[in-house]
């Protein structure tokens, strides 16, 4: 069974990420040390007792459609109601709504917790809170007052509507319309698919954000505006109205995440109400709706990655507990009686250790990804700005490392278990399952590289991530001089993965600058990849500086694992970066 990783997540947050620094330097407001601690308790004490203990049943009973009602799997609706009770859809939502101004690394280190109990249920408080950001920060002052109070506290979900059965990444192709109406609002007719807790029964109302095209806006994601479509209507004085024009049709059928409603959304069809059109509200300015969902897609991109870190932490603990209690065989050295467990063999403690590192190394990089966001919001306007390019830069690479590594370690986990973790009823395959979800939705992770290497590697014209660079350089440079033992070889490999690192980027940043884009994606994912390794053993690195326990250093001796392992690959990365571009162009042909 799951146990939250409270003191990880507690040390990566403050020694890793930055949180202790913010802190001590009043970064943060009144927000105090005790104050993260009991939080950070609280949240694995939930996620423990209350989440995980649920998120099997989710799994086998999953979400079903009943008398053509969504229905979810038993206790979830309690669940949510004693989550939502807890205050934990507040966390970081402004105070002038009922929410509660806290930074944004405590709520993704609770996020990691509620998926790592389960990841279906978790979903949809995740988009919940995108919704809340996106309204906050582009609705109107009467959008606010009628709808966020509720969505803060969580008595009323959200969702996001974007794809359509011929339009997934490429949004400039969608058909639903929109159509004003005298009185300001407008009627939103059309159909969307894969929206995640899309219909149910487990608060009074859901409050959709929807794309949609006026009749005269311009084509391509220009002409895309962003409206507010409630399941139920509401009225001036906040109490729910009518049933609005709009309905689940189906469910899908999914290789995971099972007890997470997965609906085919119509709109406008006709069904409720006295006229065709599911009534919205603009949010933001007409044609400028791609922006504002931009505002809840980068939060829910930091949210995806966490939702990666989560399955790597659930799938180790299972398969570490697992290779602990099998035996098979002895293993060199095993001097007990009769067969020794599984993880004394060196190979499978190989596995469990490379599960550990990626874990780790994942959940370093969101966290510290959230960390930036904070200071951006927390920071004066000059500091604000190298920030912002901060968590600009880190939300690719934060969002692909962790669900690739989620898909990675959930696949180990499997392994370890042998012929039983194909077997559902051991809970090994779940993972898997779950997992495999993350690298695709909130943008995969593939158009995840090309925003890196396109988007994010100019900012400030290759100068941020240049100074990145040299921050990271600096950790090697002090794992060099600590001159301690455990370490081994590890300054030795950082500095070569960090060369490694340093020279594709520069690579990447001139042909970009020849208008060679061709050249530049042919390697954007090998490159985030490579990135995502040097981040995971520098920031393992860092945690092993500031590890006082020096009796024990395990930090230590897995940052050592993970440069003498792991990140050796960046030599192999690089290679394919600056020179799989014709290979990849000759071996097109085999694609008919």
């Amino acid at each position: 069974m799951y146990k939250a990783p409270v003191e990880e997540i507690a040390f990566t947050l403050k020694h890793v990420a930055g949180m202790a620094e913010a802190l001590q330097n009043g970064r943060l407001g009144d927000l105090s040390d005790d104050l993260v601690d009991a939080i950070l308790s609280e949240a694995g004490r939930f996620a423990t007792d209350e989440v995980a203990p649920l998120g099997e049943i989710g799994d086998k009973q999953g979400a079903r459609m009943v008398d053509g009602k969504v229905v979810v799997p038993d206790g979830w609706a309690e669940l949510y109601r004693q989550w939502s009770e807890g205050g934990w859809n507040s966390l970081t939502a402004a105070e002038d709504f009922g929410g509660q101004a806290l930074p944004h690394m405590l709520n993704v280190a609770a996020l990691e917790m509620w998926n790592s109990g389960s990841m279906a249920f978790a979903l949809g408080p995740t988009l919940t809170m995108g919704a809340v950001d996106a309204v906050t920060t582009h609705g109107s002052d009467a959008l606010k007052q009628k709808f966020l109070h509720k969505m803060v506290s969580g008595e009323w979900m959200a969702t996001m509507n974007l794809t359509e059965p011929h339009a997934g990444s490429d949004l400039g192709v969608m058909k639903s319309r929109a159509e004003r109406r005298d009185d300001g609002s407008y009627r939103i007719f059309g159909q969307k698919i894969f929206i995640t807790w899309g219909d149910h029964e487990v608060t009074d109302n859901i409050i959709h954000l929807v794309l949609a095209r006026l009749p005269d806006a311009p084509a391509g994601t220009r002409g895309i505006s962003l409206f507010l479509v409630p399941k139920y209507l509401v009225g001036d004085d906040g109490a729910i109205g009518a049933r609005n024009d709009l309905h689940c049709h189906s469910l899908e059928h999914k290789l995971g995440i099972h007890g997470s409603p997965t609906c085919t959304m119509i709109y406008g069809d006709g069904k409720f109400g006295d006229e065709a059109g599911a009534i919205g509200y603009l949010i933001g300015e007409e044609n400028k709706g791609l922006n504002c969902m931009f505002t809840m897609m980068n939060n829910a991109r930091l949210a995806v990655g966490m939702q990666g870190v989560a399955i790597c932490e659930a799938a180790t603990q299972k398969a570490v507990h697992y290779a602990k209690d099998r035996t098979q065989g002895k293993a060199p050295g095993w001097t007990g009686s009769g067969m020794s467990p599984i993880i004394e063999h060196p190979d499978i403690a190989r596995t469990l250790v490379t599960m550990k590192a990626l874990t780790q190394g994942s959940r370093a990089i969101c966290y510290t990804c959230a960390h930036a966001t904070d200071m951006a919001h927390h920071a004066d306007s000059t500091e604000a700005a190298h920030w912002a390019e901060r968590a600009a830069l880190l939300t690719p690479i934060a969002k692909s490392f962790a669900t690739d590594a989620g898909v990675e370690v959930a696949s180990l986990g499997i392994q370890v278990h042998g012929g039983m973790g194909f077997i559902e009823e051991t809970g090994a395959a779940r993972y898997l399952r779950d997992a495999r979800i993350a690298p695709i939705y909130e943008g995969t992770n593939g158009i995840q590289a090309i925003d890196l290497v396109t988007r994010k590697l100019p900012l400030s014209n290759g100068a941020h991530v240049r100074g990145f660079i040299a921050e990271l350089k600096a950790i090697a440079a002090e794992v060099r001089a600590s001159n301690r033992e455990g370490f081994g070889s590890t300054a030795e490999r950082l500095e070569t993965s960090l060369a490694d690192l340093e020279q594709t980027t520069e690579w990447l940043l001139a042909r970009l600058g020849e208008g060679n884009a061709t050249a530049a994606l042919s390697g954007a994912t090998p490159y985030q990849r490579l990135f995502g390794l040097v981040l995971t053993g520098c920031y393992l690195a860092k945690g092993g500086l500031a590890d006082e326990d020096h009796g024990r250093d395990t930090r230590i001796a897995l940052c050592r694992f993970t440069a003498e392992n792991l990140i050796a690959e960046t030599a192999a990365l690089k290679d394919r970066v600056i020179n799989g571009e014709a290979s990849l162009t000759a071996a097109r042909a085999v694609l008919g």
